[in-house]
Formats: C-alpha cells, structure tokens, sequence
C-alpha cells in the first residue's frame, strides 16, 4: 500500500467520534495526532487486523488502497466479505434477507423465554393505544393507581405518574383517530362519577318510601354489566385471553418487521452470527426426528 493512501486513510478515521480502541491504548488518544498515530502503526504493521477492526468505516476507494495486499490470504478474505456488504449480488442480498430473518426469529424466542421484553407492563409502554383497543379497554382501569402489596409510597406515587402519562398518550392517538370523545380513555370515570352522584340524589328523594316499602334486590343485567364493567373485565376469561394472545403476535410481529428500532438495536441483531447457532440446532434437530422417523 502506497504511503500517502495509509496516511489519508489513517488520517481521516482519526477524526470519528467514538471510534474503537483497544484499552491498552485509549489513555493515548486524547488528541487527533495521536489516535493518527495508532491507526497508522496497526495499518502499517498488520494490515488484516486493521480491516477487522475498521474496515466498515472504510469507502470504496479506501478499500481499492488494499488490493496491493491480496497476496495475504486474510487481507483478501476481509476486502471479500466487505466489498460484499457495500455492493452484494442478488442472491447474496436474498441469502442476507434469510439470515437476518432467522436471527431475529432466534432473538425473538431468547426474549420470550426471559420473559420481560413481551410481558404486558412492557408491551404497554411501547404500544399504550394499541394495547387499550385490544386488551386496556376490558380491565379494570381504576386498579392500575391502587397500591399494590409491599410497594412504597413514592413507587406508587411514580407509578400513577407513569400511568397518568401513558393514558395521556393513549388519550392523544384517540383523537389524532378521531375517537368520540365519549369513547376516550379516562371517560368511563367521569360517567361512572356522573352515574353514581345520580343514584345519590335518587335515594335521598325516595329514602322515605323504600322505609315503608319490602326490600327488593336488584339484579337486572344492565346493573350487573355496568358493575362488572367498573370491577374488572367486560369480557370472560377466555376471551380475554384470547386478545391477549392477538395483541402479543402483533407486538412480535412489529419487532420482525423492524419497528422496535427505538427500543433495540437491530444492527447488533442482524449482524449477530451467534445467533445462527439457534437455526443450526433446529436443523440438526428436525434432521435427526426425520431419521428415526423413517425407521
């Protein structure tokens, strides 16, 4: 490599926030000259390690600089695989589509099986509206600002904060929808406040004749949905369940997709090669069902 190349090369990546260094070194790179310095010493002595390292910072032209060096077997194995990522063929980018997918899909199951990235409270908080028009609306919303057993003062204090903001957001997606405002969220308190100040004003004028009158229980079902409908679920189990289930295989299917990006970085996902050891197993596993199957 030509000396005047190396020095541009080195020169122009020591000007990049944030970029690597080995802790051996980092107490010397405070200035540009010196992280200069570094960079050249490496590229001069191993250039192999030096594409490692650095080479998807590197443009097409910095990468031709290189080619005087393909006799070294793993200099041209990196240039390969980097000329590939900036420029693939069809059917690389086709084999690059099927290994992202599968590592996501592996990354997918090692996040259910710990069991807090797809719990309900998470996926709440990174779809409030959506979780209101599949599950939120059925359940008890006074319930989310009661305290809750063994919780201090100021966690249930910062908890109802968190809440208040998430029906704030909730509420907002309402309207940009055009929701009727009837239908908004925190609505129903109002109603059920309206309703029970009514049926207060309803016994003090007929206090005096249910006195002379034979107690009667009342359990007609407007009643009795009305008061399951401020207690819990409008909806039996199983079928709450079932929401459930379908808000989840949205959730997951928006972190397929690549939506997620705000809360995971899916550059570390889709270039995690460990993560191919998953598909592997599986092969291995379906391979060896399929042999003693056919015995």
């Amino acid at each position: 490599m030509k000396d005047a190349a190396a020095e541009d090369i080195a020169a122009r990546l020591s000007t990049l926030e944030g970029l690597y260094f080995p802790r051996a070194v980092q107490s010397t790179t405070a200035s540009s000259d010196q992280r200069k310095s570094i960079l050249l010493d490496l590229l001069r002595r191993d250039p192999a390690v030096f594409l490692e390292r650095y080479g998807t910072q590197l443009s097409v032209d910095e990468l031709l600089a290189f080619d005087a060096l393909k006799h070294d077997y793993e200099v041209d194995w990196h240039l390969k695989n980097l000329r590939k990522k900036i420029s693939p063929t069809s059917e690389e980018l086709k084999s690059r589509s099927v290994a992202v997918r599968n590592r996501r899909l592996a990354y997918l199951n090692k996040l259910v099986s710990e069991g807090q990235y797809f719990s309900e409270d998470a996926m709440r908080d990174r779809e409030p509206y959506l979780h209101h028009e599949y599950v939120g609306k059925f359940q008890d919303s006074m319930g989310r600002n009661m305290a809750r057993p063994g919780e201090r003062w100021s966690e249930t204090l910062m908890r109802r904060a968190e809440e208040a903001a998430l029906v704030t957001r909730i509420r907002e997606e309402q309207q940009r929808l055009g929701v009727a405002e009837c239908d908004w969220v925190g609505n129903e308190k109002m109603e059920e406040s309206e309703e029970e100040s009514e049926q207060e004003e309803v016994e003090t004028e007929d206090e005096e004749e249910e006195e002379e009158k034979p107690i009667v229980a009342s359990s007609s079902l407007a009643e009795a949905g009305r008061a399951e409908n401020k207690q819990g679920t409008g909806l039996p189990p199983e079928e709450m369940q079932e929401m459930m289930d379908q808000f989840t295989s949205i959730m997951q299917q928006k972190f397929l997709s690549g939506e997620d990006h705000e809360h995971l970085d899916y550059t570390k996902i889709d270039n995690d090669e460990n993560l191919d050891d998953h598909w592997l197993r599986e092969v291995g596993l379906d391979a060896e069902e399929k042999y003693f199957g056919d015995d």
